[in-house]
């Protein structure tokens, strides 16, 4: 297997100020940060012990930094175990990639067995494979479920998808070796982080409006309480003296709760609105501590 050279990676992205090549997310995430590296790059402390994720989502700002020591966290049971499955069993994976077809009449197929009983019968590895498929061959790319927890987003319709990135998979396979994977709330953080280390928080952003609200990644939503839990821990791991650089919302809601935060405003697109004509460019915010 082809050993990959962490330090020159490592030094092309930040060079360049985007993911170059591989590694690279293997889902696509709503939210993703992979367009913003240019823009987040700056707030990345230059140095620091261990990397902790609690929201780690398609991962960009990981698969950019490549930290020699990582913790990802994830409340996604679904997401998590992809990850662990490219840890353990990136073989088997690749092969049960490679014997799906983009095909909707299949796609519905894939995406429904979710309700069926045979599927408590599926293999952590047939999983994994079902929502890499589905990722990539779904609607805009989202991960989104139902309140039972059902998987529920339309065919997309692409003509080529890329579901089975054999490359990159298995480059993140090596490179998931030394990373510890925690299925768990965002709230586990403050069991591992230490003074010098690094945390970066991507939650499911406060809503712009009230009908902007999307946080289906798991059946429970990420609500205004779980906001102020989060200024909670993001408090804690301050008095603890750790970096933390949090994305979030442009709204008076968030200015207000980081009032004492150092606060910088940065513009990304965002596809994800049921009116194409409230695409496109908005305001975001990072928010660190240092």
């Amino acid at each position: 297997m082809q050993n990959i050279d962490k330090k020159k990676i490592r030094l092309e992205n930040r060079k360049y100020k985007k993911i170059t090549g591989v590694p690279h997310p293997f889902l696509k995430w709503a939210g993703g940060k992979r367009q913003l590296m240019s823009q987040i790059d700056p707030f990345i402390p230059e140095n620091f012990d261990n990397y902790i994720e609690p929201f780690v989502g398609g991962g960009a700002l990981f698969f950019y930094l490549l930290p020699d020591k990582a913790i990802l966290i994830d409340n996604n049971p679904v997401l998590v175990n992809a990850y662990q499955v490219i840890k353990n069993n990136v073989d088997e994976l690749i092969e049960l990639l490679k014997q799906h077809v983009n095909d909707e009449k299949y796609y519905y197929k894939i995406r429904n067995i979710d309700r069926e009983e045979e599927f408590q019968e599926w293999t952590l590895i047939e999983r994994a494979s079902r929502i890499i498929y589905l990722n990539r061959c779904c609607y805009n790319g989202l991960f989104r479920v139902n309140s039972k927890g059902f998987f529920n987003v339309p065919f997309g319709r692409y003509k080529n998808p890329n579901f089975c990135n054999e490359k990159n998979l298995r480059i993140i396979h090596q490179i998931l070796q030394n990373v510890k994977l925690i299925h768990g709330s965002f709230e586990l953080c403050i069991d591992f982080a230490k003074k010098n280390d690094f945390v970066y928080f991507d939650p499911p952003y406060s809503p712009l409006s009230k009908t902007a609200n999307f946080t289906s990644y798991t059946k429970e939503n990420f609500d205004e309480k779980d906001q102020l839990k989060l200024k909670f821990v993001i408090d804690k791991l301050s008095k603890r003296r750790v970096k933390v650089l949090l994305s979030n919302s442009n709204n008076d809601f968030i200015l207000k709760l980081y009032e004492n935060y150092h606060i910088e405003i940065v513009k990304a697109k965002r596809a994800i609105n049921s009116n194409p004509c409230k695409r496109g460019n908005i305001k975001e915010v990072l928010i660190t501590n240092y």
